[in-house]
């Protein structure tokens, strides 16, 4: 009995073997007459993408598949539409004028990175956007604000070449304020990097753990402190905004009973001890930060690019923007989604891809995704420092 069932899996295998050669061979048909299709678009200066035949095709292919297979024939052939325009995308060789921006972006940027400029940080002295910059630029000349909002306004008003913001923790996640404020924003990130952060519980000298009543912090840092602050449900939590503006206040009061979740920096800038060391959840603690810039500026060795889009309202719409990058064996680091504050169940799509800004599979991307989306934000190309 077993080798029977064996034999009937290896008949049933040889079967799929010879459709799979089938399939191959209509594919490869279908693709070269998709080439003479592009010819003709490419004479006739027709776009590539054709929406009300597609739309045609689909209602044709769903009428004609079995109930069986419904849900999985669309899906076949979005995804054999997408490879069908992504081939013809290739042929025609169109660029976009973002694609010529970015080609004299590449041309026109120095070949180095600066040492040594202007950037707006967002905090105090001893600040973890303080320590990010330290480490991109040799001598940076920083200015402090309130707020992320006014870091983007100094880059935009020329106040500052570069600003250093972050984007996201390995344990908190993203700062979902500064994803926001990306949609409101005129800007290009030209680098990015990871520095570890170690929150450590800090307060006056001579203050021991059982004395502090309340701890002060910013709520990512309250965040991937969870544990040791659970362990602790006596003591108030209090959130502000900077781990550095909590080291100050704890600096500044006249009381011996509260403590702040900050660096080892900032215990050094504000004359504290540390009565607890690495209290964060994870050792493993990386916050990553953007160095953005007013003009898009793109250096040696960019493999990473940032876009943001909104799509049509549509059922299907975010799977084909997907397959785009499927067609073309692109990696997607990161997608994050945010709602749009007038939007009624509309969201802002934020990716992060990797794939060298020189390669082709890059230009034809670039090409093909604005047409796709009702808005379109290209964020830059750039390298990560890690």
């Amino acid at each position: 009995m077993e080798q029977e069932q064996k034999d009937i899996l290896k008949n049933e295998r040889e079967k799929i073997d010879g459709i799979d050669s089938q399939i191959i061979s209509l594919f490869e048909e279908r693709m070269r007459t998709a080439a003479k299709i592009a010819g003709y678009k490419k004479q006739n200066g027709k776009a590539v993408f054709d929406p009300i035949r597609e739309r045609q095709k689909m209602t044709d292919i769903i009428k004609r598949s079995s109930d069986e297979m419904l849900p999985y024939s669309p899906i076949l052939f979005s995804t054999l539409f997408e490879l069908s325009r992504a081939y013809q995308n290739r042929l025609i060789g169109e660029k976009s004028d973002l694609n010529e921006e970015i080609q004299n972006a590449i041309e026109n940027t120095p070949k180095v990175f600066p040492e040594f400029a202007s950037v707006a940080c967002q905090g105090i002295e001893g600040s973890n956007s303080q320590a990010a910059c330290n480490r991109l630029f040799k001598n940076a000349d920083i200015m402090f604000f309130k707020n992320f909002d006014a870091v983007f306004t100094a880059i935009e008003k020329g106040l500052c070449k570069y600003g250093v913001i972050p984007i996201e923790n390995s344990t908190a996640g993203s700062v979902n304020a500064v994803y926001d404020l990306m949609m409101d924003h005129k800007f290009y990130i030209v680098r990015s990097i990871r520095v570890k952060v170690d929150h450590h519980l800090l307060a006056k000298k001579g203050a021991k753990l059982s004395d502090i009543k309340e701890i002060y912090s910013h709520e990512q840092a309250i965040s991937q402190c969870s544990h040791f602050l659970s362990k602790h449900p006596e003591i108030k939590v209090i959130s502000c905004s900077n781990t550095a503006v909590a080291s100050k206040i704890v600096m500044e009061s006249d009381r011996n009973d509260i403590a702040a979740l900050s660096s080892r920096e900032c215990m050094k800038y504000y004359g504290l001890d540390c009565i607890e060391s690495s209290v964060q959840n994870s050792d493993g603690n990386y916050t990553r930060f953007i160095c953005i810039a007013k003009d898009l500026e793109i250096y040696p060795g960019a493999d990473r690019t940032s876009l943001m889009i909104t799509l049509p309202h549509e059922p299907g719409t975010l799977y084909r923007i997907l397959s785009k990058f499927n067609a073309l064996s692109v990696n997607l680091n990161k997608l994050e989604s945010r709602p749009l504050p007038k939007g009624e169940f509309e969201f802002m799509f934020y990716f992060d891809i990797e794939t060298p800004v020189y390669s082709d599979k890059f230009v034809q991307l670039i090409s093909e995704l604005p047409s796709s989306c009702e808005r379109f934000m290209y964020l830059g190309s750039y390298s990560e420092v890690i």
